[in-house]
């Protein structure tokens, strides 16, 4: 007789019965009792061995329970007389090759009774935590002198980790159905709570799949557009949109869906009532742990009094824009008619008109405008403002200043003082220096670096140029646009062929933001 497992004690004695229990619970055993899976392993381990019975037990607290069975009708039996509660006591292969033999078993009803059983050996089924279930066991009616050979038991160990790979999945997918069965109370009782949270916020809410099909609108949708529940469900919201709205609305959305960006959108929505209310709609993308978007939700928010306010504000403020600038005309104006009157002070109206006149650039570039007179540049541009301004001074549409490097936002704050000290360079150089001249250049570098901003003046290819002994108006006026207004620094270099001017400023001067 060979008995490996009565010479020692194994891991399955290592953990108490109450732990064992608890462990087997989570393995929902149930669901593969009699599994033909299952069966599979019992028929091929009994012809492997050339026994006509082949079991796949599991000890239970009292019972000894038989997942699966070939050769047997029986589903169990106590436990107190199982072969398999011997053989969990060892990490090997238990073989009893004469049960009648051995004193363990000589007077066990499975011996002396009719199952007669003689022959026996065992796999124990360990857990990955080294929890004892149960085992994979062949059993005889006559004895087995030799026990097994050792295919047969290579055989025997690889048929029990393929049952317990079968109760693994069984254990990961119970564990799953109760997760599942969590999430779901879980999200049962949030949504709860975001549909009372959601139907007291005097937004718009509503929500859609992955797929942008909506499939929830709070209590104040149907409120605002007066439909019956459930029927803007799916694509029918695009039908409450303005005709005028829809196709534009749908390829915003279109794209957030494609790309998975923040949607945002203008339009106007039927209100209760049969008139078209502004609103504005906005939406973003929930996502898993892996970035895939699972829902999106989304608000509109009734915006149309202050729409219609913000287009009052808008006419009004082109009409004060247009009445400053009829004032620089005005005053212009003004000035030639009174140098007509004093030919004397013509040459100092002209320069005083011209100034006049930069203003007057400077404001219509950054005064509000309507679709109809917006500015080829962008309004919030230091390139766009120069451009303007040095436009005057191109020779057939080429030539004057070049603008290069950085480009900055500007406001009505600093376009005033720019445009002055610009105005003044540009006409000093036109008088006498580099543009005063074929073949003269002037350049304008902008580097913004930190917290200030460089720009540099650079005249070339000019007539000579000498340093001026006193400082006149136009210098003073630079001072004035560039130190006092700006808080900046200027810096002159009177070089032989023209002059090099850099001025430094805050890049907070130049625009609110």
């Amino acid at each position: 007789m060979e008995d490996i497992g009565a010479s020692g004690v194994g891991r399955g004695w290592q953990v108490d019965e109450t732990a064992r229990a608890a462990v087997i619970a989570a393995y929902d055993l149930d669901r593969l009792r009699h599994a033909p899976a299952l069966r599979r392993i019992t028929d091929f381990a009994a012809a492997l061995c050339d026994s006509p019975v082949a079991l796949v037990t599991v000890l239970e607290e009292t019972q000894q329970v038989f997942l699966s069975r070939s050769g047997i009708d029986l589903d169990s039996t106590p436990r107190e007389i199982s072969f398999c509660d011997h053989a969990i006591r060892s990490d090997e292969i238990m073989v009893v090759t004469d049960a009648t033999a051995d004193p363990r078993f000589v007077d066990n009803p499975l011996v002396t009774g009719d199952l007669n059983v003689r022959f026996y050996a065992g796999v124990p089924l360990f857990t990955d935590e080294g929890v004892a279930l149960g085992s994979l066991c062949v059993l005889d009616t006559v004895p087995h002198p030799d026990g097994l050979t050792p295919l047969q038991r290579q055989g025997l160990e690889a048929l029990a980790d393929n049952v317990m790979a079968r109760l693994r999945d069984t254990r990961d997918a119970a564990a799953w159905r109760h997760r599942e069965r969590d999430a779901r109370a879980k999200l049962g009782d949030s949504e709860s709570r975001f549909r009372t949270l959601a139907d007291t916020m005097p937004q718009m809410v509503w929500s859609t799949l992955p797929d942008g099909y909506h499939d929830y609108y709070n209590a104040r949708w149907y409120e605002f557009t007066g439909t019956p529940v459930g029927s803007t469900d799916g694509e029918g919201w695009n039908d409450m949109f303005h005709a005028d709205d829809r196709e534009r609305a749908w390829e915003v959305w279109r794209q957030s869906l494609i790309s998975g960006e923040p949607y945002q959108i203008e339009y106007r929505l039927r209100h209760a009532d049969g008139s078209y209310r502004w609103v504005l709609g906005r939406a973003l993308p929930i996502r898993d742990e892996a970035g895939k978007i699972t829902r999106w939700f989304g608000t509109c928010t009734d915006i149309d009094e202050q729409k219609i306010a913000a287009e009052e504000r808008e006419v009004i403020a082109q009409e004060l824009s247009h009445r400053i600038k009829n004032i620089f005309s005005v005053i212009a104006g003004l000035i030639g008619f009174a140098a007509r009157a004093r030919p004397e002070m013509k040459e100092a109206a002209g320069d005083l008109r011209d100034r006049i006149t930069a203003l007057g650039r400077a404001h219509d570039f950054v005064r509000p405008h309507s679709r109809n007179s917006m500015p080829d540049a962008r309004q919030d541009s230091l390139h766009g403002l120069l451009g303007e301004l040095f436009a005057a001074y191109a020779r057939d549409g080429v030539g004057g200043v070049e603008v290069m490097g950085d480009d900055l936002p500007v406001d009505d704050r600093s376009a005033t003082p720019l445009a002055l000290l610009f105005h003044e360079l540009a006409t000093n150089a036109a008088k006498y220096g580099a543009l005063s001249v074929d073949g003269g250049r002037v350049t304008l570098d902008v580097e913004a670096g930190g917290e200030t901003v460089t720009l540099r003046w650079t005249e070339a290819g000019g007539p000579p140029v000498v340093a001026p002994t006193s400082e006149g108006f136009g210098s003073q006026l630079l001072e004035l646009s560039a130190v006092r207004q700006l808080g900046g620094t200027v810096e002159r270099d009177w070089q032989s062929d023209g002059l090099r001017l850099t001025v430094t400023v805050p890049r907070t001067a130049f625009s609110r933001r």
